[in-house]
């Protein structure tokens, strides 16, 4: 079968160019009405555009202008705190030019209906005619202005964020810092608050007080303790600290030296430190001076006076960091260095190589020994660095059960001495006898549970005098 083409009739072909004729004279008669109505609003707000419930149709920019600067100026006293701690710093919402954005407003109410796309501009056009079209408020301030005016508190509060070091070379560590946290104000946090406030700023009837607390962010470092090493050195997990002040010179040069030489020491798991191992020969031969040391019942000058210092410093570190304790011995008298900042009874005496101080690394990761010496304030302190597991130290507080008055003193004739002189040799010291316990627990159950006693001797003081004429 075979179609032949469908010809429209004369009447049809009218009809179509009419339709056509018809739509596009519609377009062109909607396109001039546009223009003729955007025309009679030049410079002028469409009808129907309100801000806030405020109806601006027929209005200018600047009258919207106007009219929110002159809102903003009836909350322009409100007092604004910027609190920290107990540090304030006041302003008003001038001085922060907080309040409504004008300008923002303006444009806004202005530019509905006058954008490239005629089709969205005829939209909105009727839309507000019809029914009426509302803008949310839009608020402001001067974040330039908020920074100047905390900038004391930013700067006081600001901590850099430390990058970790670790430097190891022959079984020792002889670089090393643990990263820390840095800390800053929280600037984004501050301006959040802000934004929560303004509107029940902007609403009140008269000027108020408005706090906003200044907030602070931590800081990450670039490089993290756990990334320069991986032996489980991570965090500091035991400190014990001990004053020496009052020391002579040769002592305080043992305290360094000694604690120098234990600075960087690695304690691997299930090992057993040894301090009388690790310092090795203690004597003028290894630069060691002579100090007072205990020996034979006496207090007299020896090559090494002060390690005790080292060691009782260091026994107060693995107590808190709660490391089994091998081998801790008290001294035969109470000291009084190591009763400046603690009670008695938390000491540890060394006298290489026949008394020793020892403890146990039970952790599952590497404990690394540092030691630090202010010799200003003359305290020295030990940090024990390794992993945490949980385990949870008390220690309970030293117990004098009895106590001893001193010997009377006693004196000596010296031919060496000028009479008439005396030259105090030895000191006295209340004798007592002390103890203190310590518990140590992980995941609820005691790992460690023990008592360390001192018996202290009463001490004579001992004094040479002269009979030289």
């Amino acid at each position: 079968m075979r179609f032949l083409p469908h010809r429209l009739t004369p009447l049809a072909k009218s009809a179509f160019w009419f339709c056509i004729g018809g739509v596009l004279g519609f377009f062109f008669f909607v396109s001039f009405g546009l223009i003729i109505f955007q025309k009679l609003h030049e410079g002028k707000i469409y009808e129907g555009i309100s801000v806030q419930g405020i109806n601006f149709g027929g209005k200018t920019k600047e009258d919207v202008t106007a009219y929110f600067q002159n809102k903003n100026e009836q909350i322009a006293e409100t007092k604004i705190v910027f609190e920290y701690a107990s540090d304030q710093i006041a302003t008003t919402a001038r001085e922060l030019e907080l309040g409504y954005n004008t300008l923002l407003l303006a444009d806004q109410a202005y530019y509905i209906g006058r954008s490239n796309d005629r089709l969205t501009n005829l939209s909105l056009i009727l839309e507000s005619y019809l029914h009426g079209l509302n803008l949310p408020a839009s608020y402001s301030f001067s974040q330039t202005n908020m920074k100047k005016l905390i900038q004391p508190i930013t700067e006081n509060v600001y901590k850099e964020p430390v990058n970790a070091l670790f430097n190891f070379q022959d079984g020792r560590v002889i670089t090393f810092r643990p990263s820390n946290n840095g800390q800053e104000v929280d600037l984004k946090a501050m301006e959040n608050e802000i934004a929560a406030k303004i509107f029940s700023i902007v609403s009140s009837r008269e000027p108020q007080t408005v706090t906003i607390a200044i907030s602070l962010k931590t800081t990450k470092p670039e490089i993290t303790t756990d990334k320069v090493n991986d032996l489980g050195i991570t965090e500091l997990i035991g400190e014990g600290r001990s004053l020496f002040q009052g020391s002579i010179p040769n002592r305080i040069f043992n305290i360094t030296l000694a604690s120098t030489r234990l600075n960087g020491i690695l304690v691997a798991p299930n090992e057993t430190f040894s301090m009388a191992k690790a310092l090795g020969d203690v004597s003028s031969f290894t630069g060691y001076k002579q100090a007072f040391i205990i020996q034979n019942g006496r207090t007299i000058l020896g090559d090494g006076g002060g390690v005790c210092q080292v060691s009782t410093t260091l026994f107060r570190a693995a107590l808190n960091a709660g490391l089994p304790i091998i081998e801790r011995n008290a001294h035969s008298y109470r000291v009084g260095y190591y009763e400046q900042d603690s009670p008695p009874g938390i000491d540890a005496s060394v006298y290489v190589p026949t008394v020793d101080f020892k403890f146990t690394n039970d952790t599952n990761h590497h404990i690394l020994i540092q030691t630090t010496i202010d010799p200003v304030y003359q305290q020295l302190s030990f940090q024990l660095y390794g992993t945490k597991d949980g385990r949870e130290v008390i220690i309970g507080k030293p117990v004098i059960t009895g106590q001893a008055p001193a010997p009377a003193p006693l004196y000596q004739d010296d031919p060496t001495i000028q009479k008439g002189q005396l030259k105090q040799i030895d000191f006295a010291a209340v004798g007592a006898n002390v103890y203190f316990t310590r518990q140590v627990s992980k995941n609820g159950k005691v790992i460690i549970s023990d008592k360390f006693v001192s018996n202290y001797r009463p001490w004579q003081a001992v004094y040479l005098r002269g009979t030289k004429e």
